[in-house]
């Protein structure tokens, strides 16, 4: 029997950003250009290595500017890596902020079908869909308006929709499933549920930890750009709770 390749590896990978101080003159950016040695590197990754396979979950958790949204972009190939290497596969589809893709003159069905184009359906594949994603999505009333008039939580419902019926080997979820009322809400946790049951694989990164809990089984915690641990799901954000807690406590004890 073969094995699966995983759907997702980071081996030893790491991402910097060169500091430019602020505003500078044009000669001095052709100065800096032509000689990058001289710039001071700042690291938004240093040496992450994970591994997530078919089927399987991961949180990935930390404060603001730990590193989450690095990594989410390099998982989705939206940047590349400084240093590392990243494998993929399958095929990915990410929610990383709300109405990405989508055009805001075009309707909502305008949106929907090249979305799903975009994401590698075809035209076929996309008419015999489309009914069950505007069903999904509650917007059969609005699914002809200008995406410009829907709320932010309408988007949210639309790119959703889409994305969990594309069928991805991997989902990629960025917070936005805390936009939205809680039916709908509970409705995407059961959607992500099925698949997962479906040996599907996921990626999500939430300050909402209850519900990181209940969707995921293995977790990863970055802090400044490292691995502080990563493990089960529960370990790793026990951990990351007692840590917060005792921050937390040191703060207040010192203020």
């Amino acid at each position: 029997m073969a094995i699966l390749a995983p759907v997702l590896e980071f081996e030893n990978v790491s991402k910097f950003f060169y500091r430019h101080g602020g505003q500078m003159l044009l000669r001095d950016r052709l100065a800096h250009a032509l000689r990058p040695g001289t710039r001071e590197r700042f690291y938004a990754l240093t040496g992450v290595s994970f591994k997530l396979d078919h089927g399987e979950s991961m949180a990935v958790v930390g404060s603001n500017g730990a590193g989450k949204s690095t990594l989410l972009n390099i998982a989705t190939s939206l940047s590349d890596p400084s240093e590392g290497r990243v494998t993929i596969g399958g095929r990915v589809e990410a929610l990383l902020e709300l109405g990405s893709g989508f055009h805001a003159d075009l309707t909502g069905a305008e949106n929907l079908r090249i979305k799903a184009s975009l994401l590698g359906l075809t035209r076929r594949q996309v008419r015999e869909r489309f009914d069950q994603i505007v069903e999904f999505s509650e917007l059969a009333d609005f699914i002809d308006e200008p995406l410009r008039t829907y709320s932010a939580g309408m988007s949210m419902r639309l790119a959703f929709a889409v994305a969990i019926n594309v069928d991805p080997d991997l989902l990629i979820i960025d917070e936005v499933l805390g936009v939205g009322d809680q039916n709908f809400f509970q409705k995407c946790v059961d959607k992500i549920m099925e698949f997962r049951r479906a040996g599907k694989s996921i990626l999500c990164v939430s300050h909402a930890l209850n519900t990181l809990e209940s969707m995921c089984d293995r977790g990863l915690w970055l802090d400044h750009g490292r691995v502080i641990k990563q493990g089960s799901v529960g370990e790793v954000l026990k951990a990351y709770r007692e840590s917060a807690s005792t921050h937390a406590g040191l703060t207040a004890h010192t203020s």
